[in-house]
């Protein structure tokens, strides 16, 4: 992963170098405790560990009894399969991945009713195996799977902890199970079982997603100027402290689409702690550049940009025209174009004086994407370091499970009861 922070210095919000320079002695500090926290095997910082300690044999052999499936299905939310989605959808397999993360009625049964049941591999994901989302969406698959004849133990695995509902059932069906790995929040799981059960599933190749994962691990040290992932974790935290407080990821590939999804979930469930937090959103390069970009270049001064691209990729050779005005895109390609409109947004942020951030990879493959994602979840980890938030606690996501679940009559919850109290004003 390289990261370029040159358009951030002199900018508005901005940070000089000296002031990176300064910021760096913190830097060191805060490396300082999460190779700690690593090394004990810490809750959350264990997610750093996970290039080393994730065993890709353990999750092809959990898988190996589907051949040749046509799709799998994952049944999870939030942490559960984002990583996976980021993964698979940015890279090209036979086997067709879906997710069913939420739990719109017509959004899921119109799903069920496109997919071949009797050729879909479902992996339910959830830790505690209580997930209601979770539980109640896998409870709607396994009778899609029933009434259309389809043994649906034949065609379920699990991914889930060492005790709960999920486990019950895979010990009672003979279910091939995976652990989730201790000390690992979902949002930090893309590299692990939960995130690469699907990959292993599509034919991806789960060492090479896990050796660039590493290398961007081996690039973690005790300066900003030497690591990747610290340049960003620490540019975009000094950013937000001078008023840069929304965050724009914006990658130049449409492969990358839903990496922008995955970034949005780490970034705000880490860091929006105590009044804190810079708040993430999400755009795609160069589709947003002519909507969003407007906002971003000549709207309020609160705004990082972060453009992201691989530096190699497939390309498309425009065919010649004699269309007066175009005859400059002959002999071009769609590769230029995009590059082209990504610089262009770079220069027209820069012209602004509005701070932008460069990330690029080699290429879209499975260990450039083990690097951009490790390399982003240690720059979370580090920017929390640095605003001293809990970065691996979501008590506002807990808050809203118990008030939903007491609702549901799951429970005696006094979040439940504030529903009650919603102040009402009606227009009709």
């Amino acid at each position: 992963m390289y990261v370029d922070l040159g358009n951030v210095l002199g900018t508005t919000p901005g940070v000089s170098k000296e002031a990176l320079e300064r910021l760096d002695g913190r830097v060191a500090d805060a490396h300082e405790r999460i190779e700690q926290g690593r090394a004990d095997s810490e809750h959350g910082y264990a997610a750093l560990n996970l290039p080393e300690t994730t065993d890709p044999d353990e999750i092809r052999n959990a898988v190996s009894r589907f051949e040749d499936p046509e799709a799998v299905l994952t049944v999870g939310i939030g942490g559960s399969a984002l990583g996976a989605a980021t993964i698979s959808e940015a890279l090209d397999s036979d086997v067709d991945a879906y997710y069913l993360d939420n739990v719109d009625p017509e959004w899921v049964s119109g799903l069920l009713d496109d997919l071949p049941l009797d050729d879909t591999v479902v992996n339910v994901v959830s830790r505690s195996g209580t997930t209601a989302e979770t539980l109640a969406n896998f409870l709607v698959v396994r009778e899609a799977m029933d009434s259309a004849g389809v043994d649906w133990t034949e065609r379920t695995f699990v991914t889930t902890g060492e005790e709960g509902n999920l486990r019950d059932l895979a010990d009672k069906h003979d279910l091939p199970a995976l652990p989730v790995p201790d000390g690992v929040p979902g949002r930090f799981s893309a590299l692990s079982t939960v995130g690469l059960a699907v990959a292993a599933i599509q034919g991806h190749d789960l060492d090479a997603l896990l050796a660039g994962a590493a290398d961007e691990a081996d690039r973690l040290s005790g300066s900003l100027f030497e690591s990747p992932a610290y340049a960003y974790g620490a540019t975009t935290y000094a950013l937000d402290r001078r008023g840069a407080s929304i965050n724009a990821m914006m990658p130049y590939a449409e492969s990358l689409e839903y990496f922008a999804e995955w970034f949005a979930q780490l970034w705000a469930e880490s860091l929006g702690k105590d009044g804190v937090g810079q708040t993430p959103a999400r755009a795609l390069g160069a589709t947003d550049q002519h909507s969003q970009l407007q906002l971003y270049r000549a709207g309020p001064r609160d705004k990082l940009v972060t453009l992201v691209r691989p530096r190699e990729k497939q390309d498309t050779q425009i065919p010649e025209t004699d269309l007066d005005g175009l005859s400059y895109l002959g002999g071009s390609s769609l590769g230029d174009l995009l590059d082209a409109e990504f610089e262009a947004t770079e220069a027209s942020l820069a012209a602004a004086d509005c701070p932008n951030i460069r990330v690029e990879i080699d290429r879209v493959d499975e260990r450039g994407l083990g690097e951009l994602l490790y390399g982003m979840e240690a720059a979370c980890v580090l920017y929390g370091e640095l605003d001293t938030v809990s970065t691996f606690t979501q008590p506002a996501v807990e808050w809203g499970k118990k008030a939903a679940r007491g609702l549901l009559g799951g429970g005696d919850f006094e979040e439940a009861d504030a529903v009650s109290d919603k102040v009402r004003l009606e227009v009709e």
